[in-house]
């Protein structure tokens, strides 16, 4: 019999940790190859991995709750000599564990657990393996916790774990004994006062990934948005006439989005600079255009999956798409590829009743579109009489875009070719 690693897979680009929620087996569990044994949760969706070999659950080294970087190892499985992958000894174990824990150190320091040794089998000679969130990792280098003194700290988490709240209250003793102040800016809010009447309600984990992605967007990205208004009368007047055959034909409804889709598809061909992404001191320029469709769910949380290569699909494809990944975002049944590679967002807020709204990018993107909701206004039109005032259908645009690599003038040219593909619909348009 031979021990290999159970790697954290790969799960869509963009994605480099998931939380463990539940492991379906335990340890010393028989399981068959492609067998699913583990739930994981990411910033864009909840999914089961897979085992990669036939053979018995030997150890679970992440447990739930814990977060899993791509690449690690999160279990053994014991396997037949002749299975594939590489024999793991115990001495190669206790080295993973030694390197995953030195990983927690700032690069200056020489080890984070006194006595692991030097060279490529390096052994852990104390008993302190506990795990660290990447939460308490921060704090601990943010605060220039040295590894030895982080060893020290007691933990009341599970299995003698490291809490946030653990090392909040080491600081306070810390600041405490050395007379110093300590402002832990990075992590720390302000307390609100409840009172009997409040009711409090815990986000569930969905909606604190959205906080931090928001908050993680408005940090990195120097956001500026403009507004334009689009007359979509021809458009409105098309919809009204088709969409009872359409639903009858295709058996689904119709709406504007697809057409949205199509008309910011055309116009990332027209601003290929909108259609890019920033890593550090380099611009990416995307060759594909994968539109990302903001999905309101049930609970009032918010999924974004993506139609890739937008641009390759006519309008009926583009409808069917654009239902497809909606029905299955409202039912959980999105998979991480549905949410990965996005190019550039889409974000209808118009079913709300909202007129005009200033859209937080999706990062790595830079740049997002909000359309409100469509409405009658009177409005001048010149005609070879002279102007006349007309019943418009009238709709809001607003454009979120990061100024460092995207000017106001490239900006505003993009969202007002959004809306001149819009005006210029063609009310005969044919879909069959």
């Amino acid at each position: 019999m031979a021990l290999i690693e159970m790697i954290m897979p790969k799960m869509g680009e963009s994605i480099f940790e998931g939380t463990i929620l539940t492991w379906l087996k335990k340890e010393g569990d028989s399981i068959e190859e492609d067998e699913s044994i583990l739930e994981v949760a990411t910033d864009k969706v909840d999914t089961e991995v897979p085992t990669i070999k036939s053979g018995i659950l030997k150890k679970i080294l992440l447990h739930e709750g814990e977060v899993a970087k791509v690449g690690q190892a999160i279990a053994l499985i014991e396997v037949q000599e002749d299975s594939e992958g590489d024999p793991l000894s115990d001495s190669e174990e206790n080295s993973d564990l030694a390197n995953d824990l030195l990983a927690l150190a700032p690069a200056h320091t020489d080890t984070l657990v006194s006595g692991v040794a030097s060279g490529a089998s390096g052994k852990v000679q104390q008993e302190d393996t506990r795990f660290y969130s990447p939460l308490v990792r921060s704090i601990a280098k943010a605060e220039q916790i040295s590894p030895d003194e982080l060893v020290l700290i007691e933990g009341t988490g599970k299995d003698g774990r490291v809490t946030k709240g653990d090392m909040f209250a080491y600081l306070k003793r810390r600041d405490l004994h050395t007379g110093h102040s300590t402002e832990v800016s990075t992590f720390k809010t302000p307390r609100t006062i409840v009172s009997g009447n409040d009711e409090i309600i815990e986000m569930d984990r969905m909606r604190k990934m959205i906080s931090e992605r928001m908050l993680e967007s408005q940090r990195i990205a120097a956001t500026v948005t403009s507004f334009v208004e689009a007359d979509l009368t021809n458009l409105v007047l098309w919809r009204n006439r088709i969409k009872d055959e359409y639903q009858q034909r295709e058996g689904e409804k119709i709406t504007f989005t697809p057409v949205f889709v199509q008309a910011i598809a055309q116009a990332l061909k027209d601003f290929p600079m909108i259609n890019i992404s920033v890593d550090r001191d380099r611009i990416i320029k995307k060759k594909d255009i994968n539109i990302g469709v903001a999905v309101a769910l049930p609970n009032g949380n918010l999924i974004v999956p993506v139609i890739k290569n937008a641009d390759t699909y006519n309008l009926i494809g583009l409808s069917k798409k654009v239902n497809e990944l909606a029905l299955r975002g409202r039912k959980n049944q999105l998979n991480p590829e549905d949410l990965t590679g996005g190019t550039y967002t889409l974000s209808n807020i118009g079913p709300f009743g909202n007129i005009m709204g200033t859209p937080i990018i999706m990062q790595p993107q830079v740049a997002i579109l909000a359309v409100g909701t469509i409405v009658k206004k009177p409005a001048v039109l010149e005609t070879p009489t002279g102007d006349v005032i007309a019943i418009r259908h009238k709709m809001y645009m607003s454009h979120s875009y990061d100024h460092r690599v995207v000017d106001g003038a490239l900006g505003g040219m993009f969202v007002r070719r959004v809306a001149d593909y819009l005006e210029a619909f063609d009310a005969d348009t044919k879909l069959w």
